[in-house]
């Protein structure tokens, strides 16, 4: 089942990681292991934020999904369930 993962970075962790030289490679390392189906990157309430697609088949996923981004930046993490347009079409009998 395809998820979002949205994916808040505090400014302070953020901030460190990008002035050690360290945020993009830990970010690529992070969706090197997650091989999500898209990823986009902006800002959400003045934090940097990530909204990144992904297949997960299982609830016991969810720890190994969420404790890259806990660890590495203290983020803060929400998942949920998404559909395509014809997913959507399907479920709602469009």
């Amino acid at each position: 089942m395809r998820f979002l993962l949205k994916v808040n970075i505090p400014v302070e962790s953020g901030n460190a990681a990008a002035k050690a030289g360290k945020l993009g490679a830990t970010i690529q390392s992070i969706l090197a292991d997650l091989k999500p189906e898209a990823v986009y990157f902006t800002d959400d309430n003045g934090q940097r934020a990530g909204f990144i697609f992904l297949d997960m088949q299982d609830a016991s996923q969810i720890p190994a999904i969420a404790a890259p981004w806990f660890l590495a930046f203290n983020a803060s993490v929400e998942i949920h369930p998404v559909m395509g347009a014809n997913e959507s079409c399907v479920a709602w009998r469009c």
